[in-house]
C-alpha cells in the first residue's frame, strides 16, 4: 500500500518546525553554558577588585571613576543596545520581532558588549547584578541559533530566551516560567508556554550539571505565626513598596524627564558616570565595602542570622542607584535583593522578637516586588533561593501589598518604561 505524500509545502512547513524546536533545545543549552561561566567570571572580577581595595583602600577614588567612565563610554559609542539592564532591551525585542531594530538589539554583538560590560562594572565595584544582563545575552543566544537553522524568530523564541536566562542565572526554573508569563510577555500566548517551558528545563537541567545543585542564598527554614504575618507583612510591603517605588521613579525620570537637570544629565553622560563610579566609591569606603559589587555574600550572611553593619541597606541603595543612573552595562536583580535584605535587618531592629531571617526575607521582597512589580515572580524566586516553602504566604502578602504601594508612587511598571528608549 502507499502512503499518501504530503505536499511539498506542508514538508516545509514541517521541517522548519522541527527546526525551530531543536533550536530551542540547542539555544537552552549553550545560553546555560554561558550563564555559568558570566557566573563565575563575576565573581572573579568582584573578588579582584575587593582584594585591590583592602590592599590600596583609597584606589577605589581614582579606578571606580574611571572605569565607570570607560565603560560607559565604549557602550554609548560601539554599542549602545547594550547599555544597562538587559531585560528592557528583552522586552522591546520581543515586541517587534520582525524588525532590523531587534535583531540589533538581541545580536551576538550585543550580547558580548554586554557580557564585557557587565564583567567591567564589577571589577570597577559597581552594584550591579549579571541576572539582566543575562537575560539579554540568553535571549540573543536563541535567536542566533533559530537563525543560523534559518527559522524566522518570533516573540515566543525571545521569551522563552529570556526565560530560561533567569532560570539559568538563579538556579530557578519556576522563577524563569513566572517571569516570562509576568513580565516578558505583555499579553502571554498560550501557544507559547511549552517552548518556554522546553527552554527554561533544558537550561535548568544543564546549570544543574555544570555549577550543582545549590541554592542560591542557601537553604533557610524559617516560620512565622499567622499573628507575626499580620503583623509584619504590611509594614514590609509598605516601607520595600515606597522605597522600590521611588528607586523606579528616579530611574524613569532620568530616562524619561524633560526637567532642566535630567536633560543637563542626558547632554552630559560621561561626567555622569564619572561622578556616578566617584559615589559608589566613597559610599564603599564609608561603609567598609559592603556596597560593592552584588551583595550576594552580604544578604547571605543576613539570611544565616550573621551580624552585618546597620549601614547596608541605606548604602547599598545609593550605590544602586549611582550605577544604574551610570548607564554602563548591569543589572538591578541581584542589588535589588540585597538592598532589601538590608532593609529586612533594619526591620529586625524593630521586631527584635520575631524570627531574624524570616524578617530579612520578607525586606529582600517587599523592596524587589516594589522595584520590579512582579509579585509572582518575587515570590516563587524567593521561595527557590531560599529553598524555604513554609514562609510562601508572607511572601504572596508582602509582594502583593508591596506592589500597590509602588504602583501608587510610580505608576509605569520600570522595566517596561525603560523598555521603550528601545522601540523608536
Amino acid at each position: 500500500m502507499v502512503k499518501p505524500q504530503l505536499p511539498p509545502a506542508l514538508r516545509r512547513m514541517d521541517a522548519r518546525v522541527l527546526r525551530g524546536r531543536i533550536g530551542a533545545i540547542g539555544g537552552a543549552l549553550l545560553l546555560s553554558v554561558v550563564a555559568v561561566l558570566f557566573a563565575k567570571l563575576g565573581e572573579a572580577a568582584q573578588h579582584l577588585f575587593v582584594g585591590v581595595a583592602d590592599a590600596f583602600p583609597y584606589a577605589p577614588l581614582i579606578v571606580t571613576p574611571a572605569l565607570f567612565v570607560a565603560v560607559t563610554y565604549m557602550t554609548r559609542q560601539w554599542c549602545p543596545e547594550a547599555r544597562g539592564s538587559g531585560i528592557p532591551q528583552t522586552m522591546a525585542a520581543a515586541r517587534m520581532p520582525d524588525r532590523p531594530e531587534a535583531r540589533a538589539l538581541l545580536s551576538l554583538r550585543t550580547a558580548c558588549f554586554k557580557f564585557l560590560g557587565t564583567l567591567g562594572m564589577l571589577l570597577a565595584g559597581g552594584s550591579v547584578g549579571r541576572e539582566g544582563p543575562t537575560v539579554q545575552i540568553s535571549a540573543a543566544i536563541m535567536a542566533a541559533v533559530q537563525r543560523w537553522l534559518r527559522v524566522p524568530v518570533s516573540a515566543g523564541i525571545i521569551i522563552a530566551g529570556g526565560a530560561a536566562g533567569v532560570a539559568a542565572a538563579f538556579n530557578t526554573p519556576l522563577a524563569g516560567v513566572a517571569f516570562a508569563i509576568e513580565e516578558l510577555a505583555a499579553a502571554f500566548e498560550q501557544k507559547i508556554a511549552i517552548v518556554v517551558m522546553a527552554a527554561v528545563m533544558m537550561a535548568g537541567i544543564t546549570s544543574l550539571w555544570l555549577a550543582g545543585d545549590y541554592v542560591y542564598f542557601g537553604a533557610m527554614n524559617q516560620s512565622m505565626p499567622i499573628s507575626s504575618m499580620l503583623l509584619l507583612t504590611p509594614v514590609a510591603g509598605l516601607a520595600g513598596g515606597v522605597a522600590g517605588g521611588l528607586f523606579s521613579r528616579a530611574l524613569i525620570a532620568i530616562a524619561w524627564s524633560r526637567s532642566p537637570l535630567t536633560r543637563a544629565m542626558r547632554a552630559r553622560p560621561l561626567l555622569v558616570a564619572g561622578v556616578c563610579g566617584l559615589v559608589v566609591a566613597i559610599t564603599g569606603i564609608l561603609t567598609a565595602g559592603i556596597s560593592w559589587g552584588t551583595g550576594y555574600e552580604t544578604t547571605r550572611a543576613l539570611l544565616s542570622g550573621e551580624e552585618v553593619s546597620w549601614t547596608f541597606g541605606p548604602a547599598k541603595l545609593v550605590a544602586t542607584l549611582a550605577t544604574a543612573v551610570s548607564g554602563a552595562p548591569g543589572g538591578i536583580f541581584a542589588p535589588s535583593l540585597s538592598v532589601g535584605a538590608g532593609f529586612g535587618q533594619l526591620l529586625g531592629f524593630i521586631f527584635p522578637d520575631q524570627p531574624h531571617g524570616a524578617v530579612v526575607l520578607l525586606g529582600m521582597i517587599g523592596y524587589f516586588a516594589g522595584v520590579v512589580r512582579a509579585p509572582l515572580t518575587a515570590s516563587i524566586i524567593m521561595m527557590e533561593m531560599t529553598a524555604d516553602r513554609t514562609m510562601i504566604l508572607p511572601l504572596f502578602a508582602t509582594a502583593i501589598f508591596a506592589n500597590w504601594v509602588s504602583s501608587q508612587i510610580c505608576r509605569p511598571k520600570l522595566y517596561h518604561a525603560l523598555s521603550r528608549q528601545f522601540q523608536r
